[in-house]
């Protein structure tokens, strides 16, 4: 027999196992799909483009813009005291990787259902990408929000500090829900049609227009549970020296822990019937 044969690898294709949500070890045998994936959708987005990267830069500062004049300069909507560019501009940056990494994952099993039937590996890579793939433009997306802070004379504090923490956190709330969504369109797609009004009540679900200062105190309760209020209220406290508001961000992250454990159990239970269903 053949020697290359027998050094040729075997790859068993079992059942999970009842409490195994995420098989760890059979990612990182697949890690060079993965980073090929990644590259792929990085590569993709900005390909045959006259500005690249820099669009980046411009999608949240005609936001920014927009939101400045209107909420800012007409609606005088009250900020604290935060000259209204610096408040939107600090919510807007992590705001507009959360909603576009949400808008990515939910579709990714569908945009890639011609290998879904063809070749085996992990599922949840899939929804996974866009989260990490988006973090190339937040990344450049920052140096808007670091030329604002310097045109506007804000020292850094000791809350930046938990900024990595917030990073963290507003990358979990995309792939949980990404999780739920992607396994959901496969078999419904009106998932497809539905998110652009998700991501619509999302954005006044949230205070990146508005104080949550501003909230009454009897919804609060109600609003903590919102984990997009934790990284929004957490960035601005971070980056503007402000009190870290724990009363957010602690139930925060436990919604957007359970938000990406259920969304894990819901992607592997529905994962068998994937290819059935496309």
């Amino acid at each position: 027999m053949d020697s290359k044969s027998d050094n040729a690898p075997i790859v068993r294709i079992r059942p999970p196992g009842k409490w195994e949500i995420i098989d760890f070890q059979e990612l990182k045998d697949y890690r060079d799909l993965f980073f090929f994936l990644v590259w792929r959708d990085i590569k993709v987005l900005y390909a045959q483009t006259i500005m690249g990267f820099a669009w980046a830069i411009l999608n949240p500062m005609i936001q920014i813009v927009i939101f400045s004049v209107i909420f800012g300069k007409v609606a005088k909507l009250d900020t604290d005291g935060i000259p209204y560019v610096l408040f939107s501009t600090v919510a807007i940056i992590p705001w507009t990787y959360m909603s576009e990494a949400m808008s990515k994952a939910s579709q990714s099993l569908v945009a890639g259902q011609n290998m879904l039937g063809k070749v085996y590996f992990p599922r949840v890579l899939f929804p996974i990408t866009p989260v990490l793939a988006k973090l190339v433009d937040f990344s450049i997306s920052l140096l808007l929000l670091i030329a604002v802070m310097i045109y506007y004379q804000v020292p850094p504090t000791w809350n930046v500090l938990l900024l990595p923490f917030l990073i963290l956190l507003m990358m979990i709330i995309p792939a949980g829900i990404g999780l739920w969504l992607s396994a959901l369109s496969i078999r419904f797609r009106d998932v497809k049609f539905a998110m652009p009004f998700l991501i619509r009540m999302l954005i006044y679900s949230a205070p990146i227009l508005y104080t949550a200062s501003s909230i009454p105190d009897g919804y609060r309760l109600i609003y903590s549970l919102n984990p997009i209020v934790a990284v929004i209220e957490g960035f601005r406290a971070c980056l503007l020296g402000t009190e870290v508001p724990w009363q957010f961000i602690l139930p925060g992250t436990v919604v957007a822990a359970l938000l990406l454990v259920t969304g894990a159990i819901y992607f592997r239970k529905m994962e068998r019937v994937f290819v059935d269903v496309i």
